[in-house]
């Protein structure tokens, strides 16, 4: 069962001259699966991500999730940004109960819901905190666990740790590889780190430069569950320099 397809998928902006950002893109996402989108920056990875997020609509082409037209945000999509976009006012447990509090559900489904998502992020001891209190990969186990708290199946991640220091970054991958295999859900990463992208997924969607095109599919074959140690093995670098000519041609 796929929660994402998209099928000859264009996006084009009406400026002068027109942009062609995103051309004849095709993609599907199982249910469940961890999916990386890589490319060159301004190859649209953020652009079809936010397609999918219902931020934008498609030019041309057809995108469903779960089947149906996406043309609008929904709660089964949550998007984890480049910044944690915490509300500064608020402590980490308003912060990650706040979605739900807006959508009216019942404080006895969320607030368990919200304490387990805090525990699983590693923030139970930092409820009453502030952002402004927060290292930079905290605020974004923060927004981690917002999102989830949601009940978001499908998560949609926009080079969430790119602005992190390489050692913060490296314990946030498997943090969200830990969380990933406890709940599955669907993930769509954006990256342009390929190592990130071999070490998280399942399948990595290679992506030409402008005008985005999905220039390769790859299955990742590497057993789960994965440790940093893989990425020093010989078989990760060779499939890192495979990826690297492809995005070189």
């Amino acid at each position: 069962m796929s929660n994402i397809d998209i099928l000859g998928l264009d996006k084009t902006y009406a400026t002068q001259p027109p942009v062609v950002a995103l051309k004849g893109v095709d993609l599907t996402v199982r249910s469940g699966e961890f999916v990386a989108l890589l490319g060159p920056s301004g190859c649209g990875k953020s652009t079809l991500l936010n397609m999918i997020a219902g931020f934008e609509q498609p030019s041309l082409g057809e995108l469903l999730v779960n089947g149906v037209p996406v043309h609008e945000p929904g709660p089964e999509r949550g998007v984890v940004f480049q910044e944690a976009a915490l509300f500064p006012w608020l402590s980490v447990w308003d912060n990650v109960v706040f979605g739900p509090q807006v959508q009216g559900v019942a404080k006895s489904v969320y607030e368990p819901r919200a304490k387990e998502m805090l525990k699983i992020m590693g923030l139970s001891a930092f409820e009453s905190s502030l952002p402004v209190q927060l290292s930079g990969g905290m605020r974004q186990r923060v927004g981690i666990a917002r999102v989830l708290t949601m009940g978001s199946k499908i998560l949609l991640m926009d080079e969430p740790f790119g602005a992190l220091d390489a050692q913060t970054r490296l314990g946030m991958q498997e943090l969200l590889l830990s969380v990933w295999q406890q709940l599955k859900p669907t993930v769509v990463f954006v990256t342009h780190d390929i190592d990130e992208a071999l070490f998280l997924a399942d399948t990595v969607y290679v992506m030409s430069s402008r005008p985005g095109r999905i220039q390769a599919r790859l299955e990742v074959p590497f057993e789960r569950p994965r440790q940093l140690e893989l990425t020093t093995s010989s078989a990760f670098n060779q499939m890192k320099l495979d990826i690297l000519k492809q995005m070189r041609h």
